[in-house]
C-alpha cells in the first residue's frame, strides 16, 4: 500500500440487506490503520481479509445505531480468541462508554480474559487525535437530533452523532458517517479534500449534489445508500453524472477497496 487505501467492509444502510453488510470502513494510511465503525458482519469481513489481528490501531465510533456498533462484540470475541496482542483504543461518544462496558462483560468479555490492553476514549468534538502520522479530528453532526428532541426526557443522554477528517501528510479525507443533513459536512469541507465518504440515506440525492456541487474534492465514495437509491441504482447515477459534471466518484459494494 503507498501511502493511503480504504477497504469497504460494509456499505449498507439500515435496513436488512441480502447484498450489502452494514457500515465499517478500513483506511491503511501512511503506517497507520483505522476502523471506522463495526457494522455486523465486521468480524468475518475482517477475517476473509486475511489481516493479522493486530493491524488495526485504532477503532472510531461514530454513534451507536445498531448498523454502526453492532458487530463490535463478535469483533472484540476475535480479537481474544485470535489473539490479539496489541493495545486498542476505541473512540466513541461519551455516553457510549458505559453501556458498552457493561455490554462486553455481560458477554464475558472481561478485561482479565483479554489478551491486550482495551481503552475506551471518549470524542472531543473538534479535537484532533494523534495516530501516528494520522490524525483524525471529530465533528458533531445533527443526525440524532430529532431523536434527543422527542427523547432525551425520558431517556436521558447526550444523542451525539459525529463525523470525522482524518489528515495524514498531505492528503485530506472527509468520511460523513450518518449526518442529518449535507450541511453537516461543512466543516470537513473548508478546505479541499483528496476524498469524500458520503452516506446517501437521510436526505435526497438533489440535497446533497445541489451541496457539493461547488465543493473541491478528488474523488467521492457514496456510501449508505437508503434502501430506496439503491434499488434504483441506475436513476441515481444518471442523476449523479447531471448534476455534478466533472466530478470523480464511485458507489462502492462491499469489500471494493479505493486506492489514492
Amino acid at each position: 500500500m503507498h501511502g493511503f487505501s480504504l477497504k469497504c467492509f460494509g456499505v449498507g444502510d439500515g435496513t436488512a440487506s441480502a447484498d450489502r453488510n452494514h457500515s465499517s470502513y478500513f483506511y491503511r494510511l501512511r503506517g497507520v490503520s483505522l476502523l471506522i465503525d463495526c457494522g455486523e458482519p465486521v468480524s468475518r469481513s475482517f477475517k476473509a481479509s486475511g489481516l493479522n489481528y493486530d493491524t488495526i490501531d485504532r477503532i472510531f465510533l461514530s454513534h451507536l445505531h445498531s448498523d454502526h456498533v453492532g458487530g463490535l462484540f463478535m469483533l472484540m470475541q476475535s480479537f481474544w480468541l485470535e489473539p490479539r496482542k496489541k493495545e486498542l483504543s476505541i473512540h466513541l461518544p461519551k455516553d457510549a462508554i458505559e453501556p458498552l462496558t457493561k455490554m462486553l462483560h455481560a458477554a464475558y468479555l472481561f478485561p482479565e480474559v483479554l489478551p491486550f490492553t482495551l481503552r475506551f476514549e471518549p470524542h472531543l468534538p473538534e479535537t484532533p487525535v494523534a495516530c501516528g502520522e494520522a490524525k483524525v479530528t471529530p465533528y458533531r453532526t445533527t443526525h440524532l437530533d430529532v431523536l434527543r428532541k422527542n427523547f432525551q426526557a425520558k431517556y436521558p443522554g447526550d444523542y451525539n452523532a459525529y463525523c470525522f477528517l482524518i489528515e495524514s501528510g498531505k492528503r485530506r479525507i472527509a468520511h460523513s458517517a450518518d449526518i442529518g443533513a449535507p450541511q453537516d459536512l461543512e466543516p470537513l469541507l473548508q478546505q479541499p479534500v483528496d476524498l469524500l465518504v458520503c452516506e446517501l440515506a437521510h436526505f435526497t440525492p438533489e440535497d446533497l449534489f445541489t451541496y457539493l456541487r461547488d465543493k473541491k474534492i478528488g474523488h467521492i465514495l457514496f456510501t449508505h445508500l437508503s434502501r430506496a437509491n439503491w434499488q434504483r441504482l441506475p436513476e441515481v447515477e444518471k442523476l449523479t453524472r447531471q448534476m455534478l459534471p466533472g466530478f470523480k466518484y464511485t458507489f462502492p459494494h462491499d469489500q471494493d477497496v479505493v486506492e489514492i
